[in-house]
């Protein structure tokens, strides 16, 4: 029971919940994507920070509707 009293056992529990939210995230990266619609940027054209911070605001939005969606055809038809 030395795990449970030092905590490792709840760091344990984190990390892989963790691992599981990363591998999920990976999962439905091309999904994301394809939701997001975002153009790729020309070639040797580097985005600034500003245009950084929307994409990455897209993408988030984008993988919660992702996310959404694979959770929805989840579910038992009634």
């Amino acid at each position: 029971m030395e795990g449970f009293s030092n905590g490792s056992f709840i760091m344990s529990t984190d990390a892989e919940r963790q691992q599981l939210k990363m591998k999920e995230f990976m999962s439905l990266l091309p999904l994301t994507i394809e939701i997001a619609g975002l153009p790729k940027s020309e070639h040797g054209k580097l985005f600034n920070e500003g245009q950084m911070e929307n994409r990455v605001g897209i993408m988030k939005q984008a993988y919660r509707m992702a996310r959404q969606l694979v959770i929805d055809i989840a579910k038992p038809t009634e």
